[in-house]
C-alpha cells in the first residue's frame, strides 16, 4: 500500500460570518419552567438495553419528590401499563438539585409507538415515542448528529434545524459536551436545569444515545468538587451494564442495523485499563449479518486538521486505531472541535517508532471520521485551520449544524452535513457510504 500523495480535499468556500456566540437569557422561552405544582421538566429518554425493547425515561421535580411511576401504553390502546423508577440527588458547591427520576420500560414492542405520563399525582405531563424496528441486516433507520450543544442563540437554531430536517432523524447520537455549566463561576450547576429543559423538546420525543466530553467532567478541586463527572452521572443515566461495561463512560447498543460502540476519550484508555479491556471484548462481538453498520462515537477526533485541540485525541488513536481497520468500523464521530470535518478512509497504524512510516495512508478497511462538534456552543467557532490542508481532510468548514445518517440497508447509508445558515434541506456535504464488510468498495468524495 503506497503512501497517500494527493492534495488534501475541500476546504469549503462558505465564510459564516464570526459572531461572538451569545448564551440565551435564562428568562428565554426556551428554558421556562413547566406550570403546574411539582411539574416533571428536563424530561428525556434513552435507550434502556441491548438491543431497543427499553427505554430509560429521566426527569426533575423541584417541589419535592414526587412520584417514580411511569404510566405508558401503546397507541390505540386503552391499557396503561407501569413502571417504577429510583430518585438521586445530589449536591455540587453551593448548589442543590431538584429530584432526579430515572424509571427504565422494560420489555416494550418493536417499532411501536408508546405514550408515556410522568408526575403522577401531581401535574401529569404526556409525551411519546417510537421504538426501534427489530435488530436486522437489511433495517432502514435514520441517526441525528449532534455535538458541543451548550445553550446559546446558535444552539437552539442547531436543535431547530435539525428538528425541521425533512430527513427526519429517530435517535440523536450526542459526541458529548451538553450544557457547558463548567463555563461559569463554581461550575453553576443551574446551567445543567436550563439545557435539560431547552433539550427537552426533542430528547423527550427520541432517544439522545449520550457520548460524555471533556465539559461533563466538572472537575473542581479549588472549590472541593474533585469527584469527575458527578453532574452528568447524576442526570445522564445509559444502560451500559447492558453490554457488560462496569462504568457509564463506555458502552454499546444496537439499534435496527447499526451497533454503535461509545468511548470515553476522558477515561484511562491505556492497555489493560477497564475501557480497554471492555472494546478488546466488545469489537469480536460486533455480528456484522445481524448489524452491518458499525459506528463509533467519542468526544476528542483522532483525525482534526483545526489548530483548535490539535493532537489531543492522538494517544487514544494510537491505542485503538488498529482495532478500529481490523474490525472494518464504518466511521467514527467525535466532536470537541467547534466546526465541521470529514476525512478520507486512512489509517496511520504502521508506525513503530523507527520505521519512519508515520504519514497516514488510503486505507478502505478503515472508517471515515467526522468531526461534527458545531453545535453553537458559547465558546464560540474554531476558525484557525491547519495549511496546508491535510491529505486525510476531504472536507472541513468552520460553521455551526448538524448531521444525518441515513442506513439504506445493509450495504448503504447516505450521510448529510447541514449548516446552520442554508434552508432545512440543503446539504452543505454529503457522501454516499458504501459498507465496509458488506460492500467495501471506494466512495467518491467529490
Amino acid at each position: 500500500m503506497g503512501v497517500l500523495l494527493c492534495n488534501g480535499g475541500i476546504t469549503s468556500s462558505f465564510v459564516r460570518n464570526i459572531e461572538k456566540s451569545v448564551d440565551m437569557p435564562l428568562d428565554s422561552d426556551v428554558f421556562r419552567v413547566p406550570t403546574g405544582y411539582n411539574a416533571p421538566q428536563q424530561v428525556h429518554i434513552t435507550q434502556g438495553d441491548q438491543v431497543g425493547k427499553a427505554v430509560i425515561v429521566s426527569w426533575v421535580t423541584q417541589d419535592e419528590p414526587g412520584s417514580n411511576t411511569v404510566l405508558y401504553w401503546e397507541k390505540n390502546s386503552k391499557h396503561k401499563s407501569s413502571a417504577e423508577g429510583i430518585l438521586v440527588t445530589y449536591k455540587y458547591y453551593n448548589y442543590t438539585s431538584g429530584y432526579i427520576h430515572h424509571c427504565t420500560i422494560k420489555n416494550l414492542k418493536f417499532h411501536t409507538k408508546y405514550y408515556y405520563e410522568v408526575g403522577i399525582g401531581h401535574t401529569v405531563r404526556k409525551f411519546w415515542f417510537r421504538t426501534p424496528p427489530r435488530v436486522g441486516p437489511d433495517v432502514p433507520y435514520t441517526f441525528g448528529l449532534i455535538g458541543d450543544l451548550g445553550q446559546t442563540y446558535d444552539s437552539n437554531q442547531t436543535l431547530t434545524h435539525y428538528e425541521s430536517n425533512p430527513v427526519k432523524g429517530q435517535t440523536v447520537l450526542f459526541v458529548g459536551d451538553l450544557s457547558y455549566a463548567d463555563n461559569y463561576p463554581f461550575h453553576d450547576n443551574v446551567r445543567w436545569d436550563t439545557w435539560g429543559r431547552f433539550v427537552e423538546r426533542s430528547a423527550a420525543y427520541q432517544p439522545w444515545i449520550w457520548t460524555a466530553g471533556n465539559h461533563e467532567l466538572d472537575y473542581g478541586p479549588e472549590f472541593g468538587e474533585t469527584k469527575p463527572f458527578k453532574p452528568y452521572t447524576r442526570r445522564y443515566h445509559v444502560p451500559y451494564r447492558a453490554s457488560k461495561s462496569t462504568t457509564p463512560f463506555w458502552y454499546s447498543v444496537k439499534r435496527a442495523s447499526a451497533h454503535i460502540i461509545v468511548l470515553s476519550s476522558y477515561s484511562a484508555y491505556g492497555k489493560y485499563t477497564p475501557q480497554y479491556s471492555w472494546l478488546e471484548e466488545e469489537l469480536p462481538k460486533v455480528n456484522r449479518t445481524e448489524t452491518p453498520w458499525l459506528i463509533v462515537l467519542l468526544h476528542s477526533p483522532w483525525y482534526n486538521s483545526y489548530a483548535y485541540h490539535f493532537m489531543e485525541g492522538e494517544t487514544m488513536r494510537v491505542m485503538f486505531e488498529p482495532w478500529f481497520v481490523q474490525y472494518k468500523a464504518d466511521v467514527v464521530f467525535a466532536g470537541h472541535v467547534h466546526a465541521y470535518e470529514r476525512s478520507e478512509r486512512i489509517s496511520n497504524i504502521a508506525y513503530n517508532i523507527v520505521n519512519g512510516k508515520c504519514t497516514p495512508i488510503k486505507d478502505q478497511s478503515a472508517p471515515v471520521y467526522i468531526t461534527i462538534g458545531d453545535g453553537g456552543n458559547i465558546e464560540g467557532l474554531a476558525n484557525n485551520m491547519t495549511e496546508p490542508q491535510p491529505n486525510y481532510s476531504a472536507y472541513r468548514e468552520a460553521s455551526f449544524g448538524h448531521a444525518t445518517f441515513d442506513i439504506k440497508n445493509r450495504t448503504h447509508a447516505h450521510y448529510s452535513w447541514h449548516r446552520n445558515q442554508d434552508g432545512y434541506a440543503v446539504e452543505a456535504d454529503s457522501l454516499w457510504f458504501n459498507n465496509r464488510y458488506w460492500n467495501p468498495v471506494e466512495e467518491s468524495t467529490t
